[in-house]
C-alpha cells in the first residue's frame, strides 16, 4: 500500500497554495511577475514569501536585468517534493 500523501500547513494557506503553484510551472519566476500573477501587494508576497523560504521551500537568488534589481524565486527541492505530496493529499480528499 502507497504511503499517504502529506498535507502541508505551511503550502496550505490560499495564497501560499498558488504561490507554489505557480512556482513549480518555472525554473524561476520574478517576483514582480509572481505579484502581478497573483494580484498581491508587495508586502503580503513579501510574507507569504518569507514563510516558505523559513520552511526551506523556496529559494531567492537576486541580479540585474534592465538596470533594475531583480528577486528571482525558485522552489527548492524540498518544495517541490512538499508541494506535490500536499497537491496528492488535496486530491485524495477530493477524490476518496
Amino acid at each position: 500500500m502507497p504511503e499517504a500523501a502529506a498535507f502541508d500547513q505551511v503550502i496550505h494557506a490560499p495564497h501560499r497554495l498558488r504561490i507554489c503553484a505557480a512556482l513549480s510551472a518555472a525554473q524561476k519566476v520574478e517576483f514582480g511577475f509572481l505579484q502581478e500573477r497573483l494580484a498581491l501587494s508587495k508586502s503580503a508576497l513579501s510574507k507569504h514569501l518569507s514563510q516558505l523560504v523559513d520552511a526551506g521551500y523556496v529559494s531567492q537568488e537576486r541580479g540585474v536585468r534592465d538596470s533594475r534589481s531583480r528577486l528571482w524565486l525558485s522552489l527548492t527541492p524540498a518544495g517541490r517534493r512538499a508541494y506535490d505530496d500536499h497537491v496528492r493529499a488535496l486530491q485524495e480528499i477530493v477524490g476518496g
